[in-house]
Order: C-alpha cells, then sequence, then structure tokens
C-alpha cells in the first residue's frame, strides 16, 4: 500500500468534488479517508485450525451474528451486517473462533456480497470438508442507503449451501431456519 498516494488521491477526488480540504476542519480528511480505506481493504493473515472429530459428532454446529464489514465494489461504499456459519461436521471440525476469522479474512475486500457469501463457503468447504455447509449473509448496503435509492433499512440476505445443506431439503431447512431464528423472534 502506498498510503500517500492515496491520501493524494483522496485531496484530488475530494477538491475536485469542491471540498474546501484546506479549510481547518478539512486538512487532515485525506489522510484520515486514506487511512480508513487502508483498514478496510487490509486482509489479515491467520491460521486455519482444524481438529479431529474424535466425539464423531455428526449434527449441525451452527455459528450467529458474525460481523461483517465490506466493501462495495461498485461504489467503494461499506455493507455491514452478519454472516450464520453452519456446518455438519465430518472427520474434522473447526476452532470456533477461526469462523470469525474467515468472515474477516473475506470481508477485507472490494467485492459483491454474492461473492462474499460464496468465498466463505467455499472455503470452509475445501479446508474443512465437511459433510454440509451453509452461508448466509445479511447486510445493509451504504450505496443502497446513503445514493441512487436511498432505500434506508434495506437488508440483502445471500446463501451459499454445499453437500447435504443443499442436498437434504431436512438439513436445508434445519440450517435456514436455524439461522434465521433469532431475527423472527
Amino acid at each position: 500500500m502506498d498510503l500517500a498516494a492515496a491520501e493524494q488521491g483522496a485531496a484530488d477526488m475530494l477538491s475536485a468534488l469542491g471540498v474546501p480540504v484546506a479549510s481547518t476542519q478539512l486538512a487532515g480528511t485525506p489522510r484520515r479517508m486514506a487511512q480508513a480505506y487502508a483498514e478496510m481493504l487490509s486482509v489479515g493473515s491467520f491460521d486455519f485450525t482444524t481438529f479431529p472429530n474424535t466425539e464423531r459428532y455428526d449434527e449441525l454446529v451452527l455459528v450467529e451474528d458474525l460481523p461483517v464489514h465490506s466493501v462495495c465494489e461498485h461504489h467503494m461504499l461499506p455493507f455491514v451486517g452478519v454472516a450464520h456459519i453452519g456446518y455438519l461436521p465430518g472427520d474434522r471440525i473447526l476452532g470456533l473462533s477461526k469462523f470469525a476469522r474467515v468472515v474477516s479474512f473475506f470481508s477485507h475486500r472490494p467485492q459483491t456480497q454474492e461473492r462474499l457469501t460464496t468465498q466463505i463457503a467455499e472455503h470452509l468447504q475445501q479446508q474443512l470438508s465437511p459433510r454440509g455447509i451453509g452461508v448466509l449473509v445479511e447486510a445493509s448496503h451504504s450505496c443502497m442507503s446513503l445514493r441512487g435509492a436511498r432505500a434506508t433499512g434495506a437488508r440483502t440476505v445471500t446463501s451459499a449451501l454445499f453437500g447435504a445443506l443443499r442436498e437434504s431439503p431436512s438439513s436445508r431447512a434445519e440450517f435456514l431456519t436455524l439461522a434465521r431464528a433469532r431475527q423472527e423472534s
């Protein structure tokens, strides 16, 4: 990352839009803007820790309300929400904190919500080889609420399902019902 160039670019863009960046109140804004985008777009690394499924646990594991903070690739505006991830373990189980780390890892890049949802599910499918995996992402997009349609309060829901959570109607229904249950209560 070249923060100096990003700061200059932010100053140029704001100036071109008529924002008085030389004023006392806005003098540090281009730097803060560049730093904010650098933070939103920096992908951290982590160890993907799995463990043998020694108990042979074969029921649904659901991790709810994992924070999603990303940036729409079309307008470079944030979208925020939550992800719910469920899986039917196979030979390996995942350390629970790793679900949040996977969501964070794939969230820190410009993209669509559909791609984010699919990337999370595909990564977990490849790394864990579970009997089934499901990812449900619910998010509010500032590109919809602050501009264009100005649809304040609108949420977008996307899902990606693999294995038994896609193929078995009862497993699919269990995941989707549990993942959405808290909203309805």
